[in-house]
C-alpha cells in the first residue's frame, strides 16, 4: 500500500541525495505536444529517443506515454526499456515529476510537488497542467513509494540543486517570481526547502540564463559534480549577452560556502552559440492560444551545464557547434570515472530545455 504522508522528510530523517550519488534508475516522459515540438513532435521523439537509450546503457530507463503512442514507443524502443502508459499535458520529467528523498535505511519516498506550468495564468507556459500535475503520484504509485504531499507548494526540479550534504543552490528569479507561490516570503520559502529536501546552506543565485522560458532555472546555470564542486556555464567574451548574468552566478558562487563551510570548485563550462529558431523550425510548430510563442528569430538559452548524471555515466547535449568537442572533453576531464556521452538535442532544446530537463533520477 503507497501512503500520502502528512509529514516532511527532513523531520522523518530523509534527504534529498545529490544526482552524483547512485541511481536505481530514470524516469522520462515522451513527447507528443505540437506546440511545443515541431512537426508533430517527430523530430524530439527521435531525440528523447536516443537519449533514454543512452542512459539505459548505465541504468534502468522507464518511459510513460500517452495511450495513442504507446504501441510506437513500445516498438521502437529497445526492451530494456520499460514502457507505461501515463497521460501528461507536455514531457519536462524533471520539474512534472517527483523528488525523492531516502533515509540512512536506504528507504526511498517522493515529494508530490505543486506544478502550475511554469508559472500558471501569469506567463505560464501552456494550458492546461491538470495532466501534468497527477504525474508525481501515478509515478510513485507504479513503483510504489510513499508519497510526500506537497501540492500547496510550487515548485520544479529543475529549479534546484544539492549536494546531498545540506546544500541547496537556486535562483531569486525563479523561486521569488510572483507567479510560483506569491503568498509566501523568502523566510517562508527557504523553511519549506529546508524541511523538504533536507537541507541547512541554500545559496541564492540572482538570476539564471537570459532566453530561459522557466524562468531562470538553475539547471541551466550550474551543478553539483559531487560535495564542495560544481561544474557552471560560462563564456569568456564579454560581448555575449549571457555574460554579465554568468559573471555575477560565478561572484556569487566564488564567495559562497557550503552548509559544511568549504569554499566551491569551480569548474567553468564554455556555452556554446545560443539558439534561434529558425523560420523552418517555427513553420513546424503548432500555434495554440495558450502556449509559448515559438516565432522566427526567438532566442533559446543553451547550455552543456544541462546533462544528465547517470551510474557510470554522464550524458551531454550537443548542437552541432564548434563547443561541443570542448566541452566533450571537459567532462571527460570532470568525470574521470564515468563514461561521458554525447547526443545531439538541437530538437530538445527547441523545445525550451534539455537533458536534465527531461530527466529525474530514482536515488538507490
Amino acid at each position: 500500500m503507497v501512503k500520502k504522508l502528512t509529514g516532511t522528510p527532513r523531520r522523518d530523517g530523509f534527504r534529498m541525495p545529490g544526482e552524483f550519488e547512485p541511481h536505481l534508475g530514470t524516469w522520462m516522459l515522451w513527447p507528443e505536444r505540437t506546440d511545443t515540438w515541431r512537426l508533430g513532435a517527430k523530430p524530439a521523439q527521435k531525440a528523447f529517443a536516443k537519449v533514454a537509450i543512452a542512459i539505459s546503457k548505465f541504468e534502468p530507463v522507464t518511459i510513460g506515454v500517452s495511450a495513442n503512442q504507446y504501441e510506437h514507443v513500445r516498438e521502437i524502443l529497445p526492451g530494456s526499456i520499460r514502457v507505461v502508459e501515463i497521460s501528461s499535458n507536455d514531457a519536462w520529467m524533471r520539474d512534472i515529476g517527483p523528488t525523492y528523498v531516502k533515509n540512512e535505511e536506504g528507504e526511498i519516498r517522493g515529494i508530490d510537488w505543486g506544478f502550475n506550468a511554469w508559472g500558471g495564468l501569469e506567463h505560464g507556459l501552456y494550458f492546461p497542467w491538470n495532466l501534468d500535475n497527477l504525474v508525481k503520484q501515478k509515478v510513485l504509485e507504479i513503483d510504489r513509494f510513499n508519497r510526500y504531499d506537497a501540492q500547496d507548494f510550487i515548485l520544479e526540479g529543475g529549479s534546484i540543486t544539492v549536494d546531498g550534504e545540506g546544500t541547496l543552490i537556486t535562483t531569486e528569479q525563479c523561486l521569488l517570481n510572483k507567479n510560483r507561490n506569491p503568498l509566501l516570503s523568502k523566510e517562508e520559502i527557504e523553511y519549506r526547502l529546508k524541511e523538504y529536501v533536507n537541507v541547512d546552506t541554500i545559496i541564492w543565485l540572482k538570476n539564471g540564463m537570459l532566453f530561459d522560458e522557466t524562468d531562470g532555472h538553475v539547471d541551466e546555470v550550474v551543478f553539483f559534480v559531487r560535495p564542495g564542486e560544481v561544474a557552471m556555464s560560462w563564456t569568456d567574451d564579454k560581448s555575449n549577452p549571457q555574460y554579465d548574468i554568468l559573471a555575477e552566478c560565478y561572484n556569487q558562487l566564488k564567495d559562497a560556502k557550503d552548509s559544511k563551510g568549504r569554499k566551491f570548485k569551480i569548474h567553468k563550462i564554455q556555452i556554446p552559440t545560443q539558439i534561434e529558431i529558425t523560420d523552418k523550425e517555427s513553420e513546424g510548430i503548432d500555434i495554440a492560444r495558450h502556449s509559448y510563442g515559438r516565432k522566427p528569430g526567438t532566442k533559446l538559452a543553451c547550455t552543456y551545464v544541462n546533462s544528465y548524471l547517470c551510474n557510470g555515466g554522464v550524458i551531454i547535449p550537443g548542437f552541432g557547434d564548434p563547443c561541443d568537442s570542448i566541452a566533450l572533453r571537459q567532462f571527460e576531464t570532470l568525470f574521470p570515472d564515468r563514461k561521458v556521452v554525447q547526443v545531439n538535442t538541437r530538437e530538445i532544446a527547441l523545445g525550451g530545455g534539455n537533458i536534465h530537463c527531461i530527466t529525474q533520477q530514482i536515488p538507490m
